[in-house]
């Protein structure tokens, strides 16, 4: 039954006691690295109801996060976009008028074509990201660019930091098997806050805690909600990490904890580390980072004790203009106590090493040229402004189609990235599932699917399983997939690829035939196929991927083994250290700002649903009560954050659990949900990251003062 908006009523089929359920598997595709195993329920082959972990995957063991068990609330939300609308009135006014697919495609296709004509294929960029992380939706994007020339996209908003961090020590992107969390002894979460953000970290790490007596180690830059169940807890300033990691490398080899056989065998300039080291004391480091000298200590002790040391890292405290130094110098404590040796020892980002998906008939990467020009994500705001080097030195960015992201909220430099969408001669469709701030500044807006509703295949980069997620339901409305508008779009712009002519399904198909992973009946049947390689190789008992088989203390950050080179990399140490290029606070802009994840947004995917808004309230940021009574500011004040970028307001929220002179503001909420309509990524900067580029989302420098405004 559908209520009065179309969409199907959930709640009249559980009142009904004859409807049929059926639990059917899925993936979850949200820019998340825990790739969760699903149970859904589908009713009457309709409509979703309730969303569940699979206990068969046995890294998700049945547990998933409340937002995704919640999804119904999504999928069959009132507001979403059910057909393609025509901008009436102006950009941001959310004037639009129903038209047909037909009207949409015909008007992107001549208005891509009108700027190719007038000022080159590159005026147009296509631009997406991870809204869902499955291969064909995500990715199928850049078969168009590549076919017709258009700029390409080089992604930066995320993963390249830590990536490249973790890489230029291990030579690839793979570490232990993390269900070895649940038989570690110590299990240390670095720069990750897992019980907002991946729940199935803390799935092992408790059962260790619980089975094993195990304890847990934080160091966070405030008391979040994965501290709060730790043993050990070390908080210390955004963009210092480095430092805390050099002191405790120095108390390893001071006080006999370094496992100088392991080091010997397996490590490239162990000799050189102990020396450079010497100098990086608890003192130098407690200065720098604010930890107490006996806290630096006790947590070395604690690491130097225990051979069963799990290392998570995360992707937090890479979103720093430091950020790769300080992954490696984090990455390296393991080395020097041999950790790696034990199961439950030594550590994991990321699996992207093991996948080894060919996605040439995705991407069209046969139809790639390289010369043309790769703009860089993150630089939205400079490209849509007119910044020559941003551009490259070419022509102006004039027509875009944008998916899977909302960079009106979520990309840096927001004034620009405003400024920019703004351009009467830009011309902007956007794809989407909500009326996102992205979509009301578009020209065309096209509804677009939910991941139950279409088959993509994915992996769980916090895993190791690949799977297919099978469409389960019938989108409503008009909803299309991203392959279908490709498909819509490459037949009125005279784009030939077999991967137009291809159901998503035969992309996966082959895909999985091109990678050595079979077909795609078999992944299905499957399930989720664990690719998690033998104890020996993920804890590099053979010799690390480097072509000398060894840890590399010293990382040689002018040859990455991925990404193009952008940013300060000459300045950047070579041994593990703290690298003074951070924002740091000055007399103009006394306060560290960092732009933390919360428990109930994902990005921006789950601001419409009701759950996470009545969860996340309004839009706030923490502050320290000795801070906060400097400057006559009271619990629940507005307050103003400024600096050379722009200005928010938002509420203050009074809190104990972080450092004097930082401030936290959890989570990406609409601009509109500040005062005055300006988001929180105002304040944050686009300058690239070295040594392959990112944006430094949790380094930012910031004046306070109380707002006169009133909620």
């Amino acid at each position: 039954m559908r209520s009065a908006t179309g969409v199907f009523d959930v709640n009249y089929f559980r009142m009904n006691q004859h409807a049929k359920v059926e639990i059917r598997n899925s993936t979850c595709p949200h820019d998340c690295p825990s790739a969760c195993a699903l149970d859904v329920e589908v009713i009457e082959g309709q409509s979703i109801g309730r969303v569940r972990g699979s206990k068969l995957q046995t890294y998700t063991a049945g547990v998933v996060c409340a937002k995704v068990a919640r999804y119904s609330e999504r999928i069959h939300h009132p507001d979403r976009l059910m057909h393609p609308m025509r901008r009436t009135g102006p950009k941001s006014s959310g004037q639009f008028a129903r038209i047909s697919w037909d009207e949409a495609l015909d008007e992107i296709a001549t208005r891509f074509d009108q700027a190719e004509r007038e000022f080159g294929a590159e005026s147009v960029w296509p631009y997406y990201y991870a809204g869902t992380m499955g291969l064909v939706m995500k990715n199928g994007i850049n078969r168009l660019t590549h076919v017709k020339k258009y700029s390409r996209f080089y992604s930066t908003i995320c993963a390249n930091i830590a990536r490249v961090g973790f890489a230029i020590g291990t030579g690839k992107i793979a570490g232990v098997d993390p269900r070895e969390m649940g038989v570690s002894d110590l299990i240390v979460i670095w720069g990750t806050n897992p019980v907002n953000t991946q729940v199935n970290v803390m799935t092992h790490a408790s059962r260790a805690k619980k089975e094993r007596g195990a304890r847990i180690a934080a160091v966070d830059i405030y008391n979040n909600d994965t501290m709060k169940q730790a043993d050990i807890k070390i908080v210390l300033r955004p963009g210092t990490d480095g430092a805390f990691a050099c002191a405790v490398m120095h108390v390893l080899f001071r006080e006999g904890f370094a496992d100088r056989d392991y080091l010997e065998r397996y490590t490239d300039c162990p000799a050189e580390l102990e020396a450079h080291l010497k100098t990086r004391n608890p003192e130098w480091a407690s200065a720098i980072c604010g930890v107490p000298v006996a806290e630096i200590e006790a947590f070395a002790r604690a690491v130097g004790t225990t051979k069963r040391t799990f290392f998570r890292l995360g992707y937090g405290f890479t979103r720093s203009r430091n950020g790769a130094a300080q992954m490696h110098a984090a990455l390296c404590i393991p080395a020097v106590t041999g950790a790696w040796q034990y199961e439950g020892g030594g550590a994991f980002f990321n699996n992207y090493a093991i996948w080894r998906f060919n996605e040439s008939i995705i991407e069209g990467q046969d139809a790639l040229d390289p010369t043309t020009r790769a703009l860089d994500q993150s630089k939205i705001g400079r490209i849509l402004t007119g910044d020559a080097e941003a551009l490259h030195g070419g022509g102006p960015v004039k027509a875009m189609l944008i998916q899977n992201t909302n960079p009106v909220t979520v990309a840096p430099e927001q004034t620009l990235v405003r400024q920019g969408f703004a351009r009467e001669d830009l011309f902007v469709a956007v794809h989407e599932q909500f009326m996102t701030e992205t979509a009301q500044m578009a020209d065309i807006v096209l509804p677009a699917t939910m991941f139950m509703e279409h088959d993509d295949l994915y992996y769980g980069g916090g895993h190791q399983h690949i799977s297919v997620g099978a469409k389960l339901i019938e989108p409503p409305g008009e909803c299309r997939s991203n392959h279908e508008v490709m498909q819509g779009l490459a037949r009125r712009l005279n784009a030939v690829h077999p991967g137009f002519e291809m159901t998503p399904r035969e992309l996966i198909d082959a895909t999985l035939k091109d990678s050595g992973h079979g077909d795609i009946a078999t992944l299905e049947a499957d399930l989720w196929r664990d690719l998690q390689p033998d104890f020996r190789t993920s804890h590099y008992l053979d010799g690390f991927a480097h072509a000398d088989k060894k840890f590399h203390f010293k990382a040689d950050w002018a040859h990455p083994p991925f990404g193009t080179m952008m940013g300060e990399t000459k300045a950047m140490p070579s041994l593990p250290d703290h690298w003074t290029i951070i924002e740091e606070a000055d007399e103009a802009h006394p306060f560290r700002l960092a732009t933390s994840p919360s428990r109930s947004f994902l990005n921006t995917s789950f601001n419409e649903t009701p759950s996470s808004q009545a969860r996340e309230g309004k839009a706030s940021v923490l502050m320290h009560p000795l801070d906060a009574a400097s400057l006559g500011i009271a619990n629940g004040d507005a307050v103003t954050l400024g600096n050379v970028r722009g200005e928010t307001t938002l509420v203050a929220r009074l809190f104990e659990g972080l450092r004097r002179g930082v401030l936290v503001a959890e989570s990406v909420h609409p601009n509109h949900d500040h005062i005055g309509g300006r988001g929180i990524n105002t304040l944050t900067g686009a300058e690239a990251v070295a040594p392959i580029g990112g944006a430094a989302f949790h380094d930012n420098r910031v004046w306070v003062k109380k707002a006169a405004a009133v909620i």
